[in-house]
């Protein structure tokens, strides 16, 4: 049977529909994040020209061929709310750099998560009380005793110091920045004082005491990051191990957690209440994202699980693009710093991934089996538009996520929900906790032996993409079939951001002349690696741990280290870290003894590595002369002398003093 033919009006009215759908909603979540990002880049330093290329290319979509209506109508939508997203994280910055400055106060406040590792913890305190007197936001405190949980109150007099607004693009700076921690102090004397009537802070800690007093620590560990999403108590090694494989957003209460719950608890009363089920459903998933301190992708989740069920129940169909921009609007409204969270990043890019090109390839493996067709088609528009948030977040892209979770997600709801209900049974009857969660605990190990046996070493790592970030997003916006691209436009504009992409690439990572610095800075533990065209140094002080080492290296080189050079007081423990890094020679000022036979330590006031000139000024203190520059490194004070750059550490962070040259932090 033939195709009818395509009439001429037909075909003009397809040749006139607008390379974008038009959604309110959409430009409006747009706006708000940029005018967000905007002010941060502006306000924290950092703006670019490719900061605005994917608004731009985007705007340019959607403007044509629409009315002059329409166009309007998409320019109020967006500028306002850039307008809105600018002020809010104004509001926001201002508060955060409000309060008692830096010194010595008698403090009380309660606990709103804690860390434990090696009998000492990690609290971060909230409702805090400094001197008597209530002021806001939040205090992290490192505290020598295993014992305080979330919902406790506590009381000890500390020095504080002030957090630092992240300019620079200080990391470290941006973790305390988004997450509202003003003050910090360490290593105090606590002592508990009362309890919080937060129900759900204790209902944390419930959770955390029964999986420990009833499983080993690792599983416990794990079983309590697969609940609540704090995945801080995990071991190390074992953590790099998951998130190399690409699995570690079983960890995020995420879609795919509040997704299960809301799944399972509408099942469970969809025959009692028929289309109203969705209402215990919805009141489960807020109580559980409650319980797990109202993390950004679980309200995000939350969010669009009530919209979607809300029309559903009303007859209405609902856009999936459209409830994920109502998401975005309502979280940024009302939290804007989380736009520089990865969890923010993460859980909206993979939820726009889907959108732009799930349906396309869903109908692209019609031929495979469903069940493996669906699969492929989420986790590659997934994996597309999360590249760049991964890359820039954790210094690597998994090779295996795609092959994990292939087995791992159908299992997932029966692990998930399995533990879900045998820790509350637990919580319920404290006599048989050991009974419930035998099972899990099982799994667990099950799951633990798999992550430890394999080898998930092979990533992608090493590199920096830079403003390849910005042409990466425009490209997968601008390929995909939410864009109407003609054929022959599709392949040009597919040219140009691939070789756009290879010259950000070679740009942010090759260095054929001059000197280029990153800097690295997480509380007090600072580095900073050096490059010229044929050599690279690591500087690092005393409190940098090897694991912090790692992290930074994957985020900015792949390469061999040609020495590592220690600057602190007690050389011993940045040797050790030296040892175990890819570097020829470990250098250092003051000989003492290592006890390395195969590590090449060397001692010396002044030393060269390739083209790069070193000397001790102090053992705090180095300065660098290479490719006509002298740099100045001082981790612990921050005075600079006559230097073409000064890096140093004094209160409030990490700090630069700039004068000529290019300077990255991370």
């Amino acid at each position: 049977m033939e195709e009818p033919a395509i009439t001429q009006a037909e075909e003009n009215k397809k040749k006139r529909l607008p390379h974008i759908n038009f959604r309110p909603i959409l430009f409006c979540a747009l706006g708000l994040a940029f005018g967000i990002f905007l002010y941060i880049r502006i306000h924290f330093g950092g703006l670019a020209a490719s900061d605005f290329l994917f608004i731009g290319l985007l705007l340019f979509f959607a403007i044509r061929p629409y009315g002059l209506k329409r166009i309007l109508c998409a320019a109020l939508c967006f500028f306002i709310f850039a307008g809105v997203g600018a002020l809010s994280i104004h509001i926001y910055t201002s508060q955060f750099s409000k309060g008692v400055s830096s010194g010595e106060y008698e403090i009380t406040g309660g606990v709103q998560s804690f860390t434990i590792e090696n009998s000492a913890s990690t609290l971060v305190l909230s409702n805090l009380k400094i001197d008597g007197k209530r002021v806001d936001g939040k205090l992290s405190v490192s505290v020598n005793s295993d014992e305080f949980r979330a919902g406790d109150i506590l009381s000890f007099t500390a020095e504080i110091s002030r957090s630092a607004l992240p300019k620079n693009g200080n990391s470290y700076s941006e973790y305390l920045y988004e997450n509202g921690i003003r003050y910090s102090a360490d290593y105090v004397a606590a002592e508990k004082t009362g309890t919080s009537y937060n129900v759900f802070l204790r209902f944390n800690s419930s959770i955390y005491d029964a999986l420990h007093a009833n499983m080993p620590k690792d599983e416990a560990d794990v079983a309590y990051a697969l609940l609540t999403g704090n995945s801080r108590g995990v071991d190390d090694t074992l953590m790099q191990a998951i998130r190399k494989g690409g699995i570690a957003h079983i960890f995020a209460v995420s879609g795919l957690h509040i997704g299960i719950l809301f799944g399972a608890v509408s099942l469970l009363f969809s025959p009692l209440l028929k289309k109203k089920a969705f209402l215990p459903a919805l009141a489960a998933a807020i109580f559980y994202s409650a319980v797990c301190g109202f993390t950004v992708s679980s309200i995000r989740a939350v969010i669009m699980c009530g919209v979607l069920s809300l029309g559903r129940a009303f007859g209405r169909k609902t856009d999936f693009l459209d409830s994920l921009s109502f998401a975005a609007v309502l979280v940024l409204l009302f939290m804007p710093a989380e736009f520089l969270s990865a969890g923010f990043r993460l859980s909206f890019g993979a939820c726009a991934g889907l959108a732009l090109f799930s349906p396309t390839l869903e109908r692209a493996f019609r031929k495979l089996p469903r069940v493996i067709g669906k699969y492929l088609a989420a986790a590659i528009s997934v994996q597309i538009f999360i590249f760049p948030v991964l890359i820039e977040s954790f210094g690597y892209f998994s090779v295996w996520g795609m092959l994990l979770n292939f087995f791992l997600i159908p299992l997932l709801p029966v692990l998930f929900l399995g533990l879900l209900l045998c820790t509350l049974f637990a919580l319920i009857i404290p006599p048989t906790a050991a009974f419930f969660l035998f099972l899990p605990q099982g799994m667990l190990s099950a799951l633990l032996y798999v992550v430890s046996v394999l080898d998930f070493s092979f990533v992608l790592t090493g590199f920096s993409l830079g403003a390849g970030a910005a042409v990466w997003l425009c490209g997968s916006v601008t390929l995909s079939p939410r864009v109407r691209l003609k054929p022959l436009l599709r392949g040009i504009a597919t040219g140009v951001f691939c070789v756009l992409f290879a010259f950000c690439m070679i740009y942010e990572n090759a260095v054929f002349y001059g000197l280029k610095i990153d800097v690295y800075e997480d509380g007090k533990a600072a580095a900073a690696l050096l490059r010229t065209s044929d050599t690279a140094v690591l500087v690092i002080d005393g409190d940098v741990s090897l694991k912090k080492c790692e992290d930074f290296l994957s985020r900015t080189y792949g390469g061999q280290l040609e020495g590592v050079v220690v600057l602190c007081s007690d050389e011993l423990d940045g040797i050790n870290v030296g040892a175990f890094l890819s570097a020829a020679v470990v250098y250092a000022r003051e000989e003492i003894a290592t006890g390395l036979n195969k590590t090449d330590v060397r001692f010396a006031e002044s030393f060269s590595v390739g083209d790069m000139a070193f000397r001790y000024e102090s053992s705090e203190k180095i300065t660098l002369s290479a490719e006509g520059r002298v740099v100045e490194f001082d981790f612990e004070n921050n005075p600079a002398l006559g230097a073409d750059l000064f890096i140093g550490k004094g209160s409030g962070g990490l700090k630069f003093f700039l004068n000529h040259g290019i300077i990255k932090a991370i």
